[in-house]
Parts: C-alpha cells; sequence; structure tokens
C-alpha cells in the first residue's frame, strides 16, 4: 500500500466546515481514488532519528453523514511514505508555520509537497503583491505612521490591514484619521498594508482560482449589507462570476510568476478589476463553493494536474 497515502498538515477535521472546506473537498476527490488520508496538526510533526514524522490518524470522510469524518486508526507516520502532502493549515503565518517548512524542506525530493515550503516560506501572501503594484488600487506597505498620515490624506478613505493575518480578521477602515488607533494597530502588527478604500466592493469581489499557471474557475463574494468584507467567513454570499478582459490578464500574469516560483495551486481576489494584494499561497480556499455554484469539480483538476 505504500505511496497510496495523501497527508494533510492542518487544522483538526472537527474545527472544519465540510460544507465549504477545500481541504476536505480535495481529499474526498483524492480518496474515491483508494488512496487513505493521513490528518496531523502542524505541532505534531518532528524530526526523530533523521525521519520526518508525524503523530495524526487515517480518517474515511463522507459528505453524507452529519459527521463528515471518521478516525481509523492513529498513528505516528514517517512521511516519506506518502505519495503527497498538502500544506493546509490556516495562516497566521508565524514562527511554527516558518518551521514547519524548514522540516518538510528536508523530504521534499522524496515526496511531493504542495504548495512547496521553500515556496510557502518565501512567499509572503501579502508581500509578494509588491511585484505587482501597477495592477493594484493605491497601495503602501509600511510602519512609518507619518507615511500613512501622508497616504491618508491623499485618498481620504483607506483600509488597514495586517500582513500576516487571514480571512478577514482585523482588517479596518479609516474615514478619519486616528493616530492612537494606527499606533496600537502597528505595534500589534508591524508592518501593516495600507490601501485605497474601492466603493464597488459593496458589488462584490472576484476570488481567482490558480492551479499549475493556469486560471481554472473565479467566484464572486459580495459583502453582507453594510459590511465591506468579502470573506465568507464574515458572512459574504458568493456567486458565480466572470472575469473581464482585464482580470484574465492580470491573473495570467500572476499566474505564470507562481508558477516559476514552485506554487502549484493559488487563490487570487480582484475588486474593481484592480489586484487587492491577497495572494494566497498557504492554504487557498473556494473550490467547493465553486462546485456548489456551477457544477465544476475543480478538485478533479487539482489531482490531475498534479499527477501530470
Amino acid at each position: 500500500m505504500i505511496n497510496k497515502i495523501i497527508a494533510i498538515q492542518g487544522n483538526h477535521p472537527s474545527t472544519l466546515n465540510p460544507i465549504t472546506d477545500t481541504s476536505i473537498f480535495l481529499a474526498n476527490e483524492i480518496q474515491n481514488k483508494n488512496y487513505k488520508i493521513f490528518y496531523y496538526d502542524p505541532k505534531d510533526l518532528s524530526v526523530i532519528n533523521s525521519k520526518i514524522t508525524a503523530k495524526g490518524f487515517f480518517i474515511k470522510l463522507n459528505y453524507n453523514n452529519k459527521k463528515f469524518f471518521k478516525i481509523l486508526k492513529k498513528q505516528n507516520l514517517d512521511l516519506t511514505k506518502c505519495k503527497f502532502i498538502l500544506i493546509r493549515q490556516d495562516p497566521p503565518f508565524n514562527l511554527e508555520y516558518i518551521s514547519t517548512t524548514y522540516i518538510l524542506d528536508t523530504i521534499k525530493n522524496k515526496v511531493k509537497i504542495i504548495n512547496d515550503p521553500t515556496s510557502v516560506r518565501n512567499i509572503s501572501e501579502k508581500l509578494y503583491s509588491a511585484k505587482f503594484l501597477k495592477f493594484m488600487p493605491d497601495t503602501i506597505f509600511t510602519q512609518n505612521i507619518d507615511e500613512i498620515k501622508k497616504f491618508f490624506k491623499k485618498n481620504k478613505k483607506i483600509i488597514l490591514k495586517p500582513i500576516h493575518s487571514y480571512g478577514g480578521n482585523d482588517i479596518h477602515l479609516l474615514n478619519k484619521f486616528n493616530s492612537k488607533f494606527i499606533k496600537n494597530f502597528i505595534k500589534k502588527h508591524d508592518h501593516i498594508i495600507c490601501q485605497k478604500y474601492l466603493p464597488k466592493i459593496s458589488k462584490g469581489d472576484k476570488r481567482v482560482f490558480l492551479i499549475n499557471g493556469k486560471i481554472v474557475g473565479a467566484i464572486s463574494r459580495v459583502p453582507k449589507i453594510g459590511s465591506f468584507l468579502s470573506n465568507m467567513s464574515k458572512g459574504a454570499k458568493p456567486m458565480n462570476t466572470r472575469l473581464t478582459i482585464i482580470e484574465k490578464k492580470i491573473s495570467k500574469i500572476i499566474a505564470k510568476s507562481l508558477k516559476k516560483e514552485n506554487i502549484f495551486f493559488a487563490g487570487i481576489d480582484f475588486i474593481d478589476q484592480k489586484l487587492n494584494g491577497d495572494i494566497n499561497v498557504t492554504s487557498p480556499t473556494g473550490l467547493k463553493t465553486f462546485y456548489d455554484l456551477s457544477k465544476i469539480n475543480l478538485a478533479k483538476i487539482f489531482w490531475k494536474e498534479l499527477k501530470a
């Protein structure tokens, strides 16, 4: 049975919502091809006697059951016995995240790891977009309060985001300059993103899925009334969408750049045809939602491209 194992480094399945979760969707698809699914938490990764092991469990998934997963057996697994390892834990991108990439780096010539751990470490989800500022709303990355003040004066209404957070957490809209608030925000998050507010967010953003350097699909996510957050975890409503010529052109440029960096699976976001600067490479989501809206199964494409 060697090599018919897929390991997922991720958050415990009991914390996941099967209705929207991409890790479960990907795992379920490959389980149907008689692969075994092994789940482990990042904290359970070890280097013991020169072996990279993970203390986790084999699971069986079933979307039809109220409890969608069943733990079959717990094991301390030598990860080189796997065919693929998926890095799928949620950020925040912290030192634990970085440590796991260093550990997995040592076996990536023996097991295919998605996304490549070196690339996950090198590509900061927000800072990587600094290469593509010409496609973005006016944006700066800084800890300097004077620069933020200048930026606010110029743009009147700005969004503040931490660089290493996720899921729409800690994002603030500034209508008036509040230096005390900003100083505390910087103290908590170090470098932050400041971005010109785009009012068309009320009509929704677009999440574009990139697999192996190709655009494979997109959904729109419309914030709930009174909100500017398009994350589904913040109550946004997903909808079918089509990409404009401009969005396709930008997506192709980024897809090509990410493929060169050994990123196999990514998600990028647009607001009003502008890249919003979130280039999701650590644990991109939305495939299950895309399937529910379009009946197109990108998990099939994911595994087909991976095996190719």
